[in-house]
């Protein structure tokens, strides 16, 4: 029997999208958040090709039900019934409101669906944070087999699992976004795309490596970031008296996933591979927490033309703070060089570190935190 998790995320007041990767628990949220909502699933086939026939009709039940929330799970799927929901909130208001779910926004910009400006609220949706899933995983078990809700439940075959999300989803569905019969050029972009996860991305390399042409490699990353699979973390730019690197970085939204479409899911975790791990799920929680706490702001890296690297630098509406992971038990001073530099120049108010070890340091003003602690203090961090 699946675990149920408690999601932090607070049910809005108001009619709402909210988007997030498959398998990231969105539909088991909204049915215990609300338990009497009039319900309309458009995976089911049957469902989907009524209400793309007449999406009309999806108007007409909801107006002859009482008031209240309406949820639409995988709107995506028919771009059309945002036109009735928009419909539906300029002749009742409050009367109802909606929580519209789906795993990709990029079908409705692609076919200019009415995307409801200043109708609703976005919210997004992500695996469990380390808090909801009680602190029960070890870092490394984070790192193995990553946080999706499905296989913390069923940690004996997360393999599977995982297995069958890469397969089925990430190379079928998301290739299926990709308008592409090339099958096996995408193939082999996923592929070079997970082995460079956590690095900054050249658009020239990776066509090579995939033998792709460049201009599909642009198309296929922002595929991936659409549908929620990649994040692009751009580079901070905050024109100190260096040359900057520009180049932004690619990270896979989970660590499992990222194993799992690399093709290492059964493998144990090696040394070359627990660095970009250890970043993904610190890029993890940061988005999480911005999303939950209703921080604002946004999550980028720096590094100079010298060299001098930091993982993370989150810039808030008032301040910006550093974060620098090591996936080592040990602390080397000069891990936290380039953020002492910046803390010096006044570019960031705080400087935190992230590590494998079990004790907290304090390095010439960088706070060192294993990385259990980070997850619990983030927000102290970024206040």
């Amino acid at each position: 029997m699946n675990a149920m998790y408690l999601r932090h995320l607070e049910l809005p007041e108001s009619s709402f999208f909210l988007f997030g990767p498959r398998a990231t628990g969105k539909t088991t949220w909204l049915r215990q958040v609300l338990p009497g909502a009039l319900w309309v699933d458009l995976v089911p086939s049957e469902t989907y090709v009524r209400y793309l026939r007449e999406p009309g009709q999806f108007r007409r039940e909801v107006e002859a039900s009482p008031p209240g929330w309406v949820v639409v799970d995988e709107v995506q799927k028919v771009p059309a019934l945002l036109d009735e929901v928009h419909a539906l909130i300029a002749r009742h208001g409050k009367r109802y409101r909606f929580a519209l779910s789906g795993s990709s926004a990029r079908k409705l910009r692609r076919l200019d669906a009415n995307l409801l400006a200043g109708r609703v609220v976005n919210r997004s949706f992500f695996p469990l944070t380390l808090a909801e899933a009680e602190f029960r995983p070890t870092i490394e078990d984070v790192l193995r087999i990553g946080l999706l809700p499905g296989v913390r439940s069923e940690p004996r075959i997360a393999e599977d699992t995982l297995e069958a999300y890469a397969a089925n989803y990430v190379y079928q569905e998301v290739q299926q976004e990709a308008l592409t019969k090339d099958l096996a050029g995408f193939a082999r972009f996923l592929r070079v795309a997970a082995i460079l996860n956590g690095q900054s991305v050249s658009m020239s390399n990776v066509a090579s490596e995939a033998g792709v042409h460049r201009a599909s490699v642009q198309r296929h990353f922002q595929i991936l970031v659409d549908t929620l699979i990649g994040v692009m973390v751009p580079a901070w730019q905050p024109r100190l008296k260096v040359r900057e690197v520009a180049h932004p970085r690619f990270y896979f939204f989970d660590p499992g996933v990222a194993r799992a479409v690399a093709g290492r899911i059964r493998a144990d975790v090696h040394d070359t591979e627990r660095g970009a791990l250890l970043e993904t799920w610190v890029l993890h929680e940061l988005r999480a927490h911005m999303q939950l706490a209703h921080t604002g702001g946004e999550v980028q890296w720096y590094r100079t033309g010298a060299g001098a690297e930091v993982d993370f630098v989150w810039s808030g509406p008032h301040h910006s703070v550093g974060i620098e992971v090591k996936a080592s038990e040990r602390w080397r001073p000069e891990g936290g060089a380039a953020l002492r530099e910046l803390l010096e120049k006044k570019a960031i108010r705080r400087a935190v570190a992230v590590y494998l070890g079990d004790r907290p340091l304090l390095d010439g003003g960088v706070q060192v935190l294993p990385a259990r602690d980070f997850a619990q203090q983030l927000g102290d961090l970024l206040a």
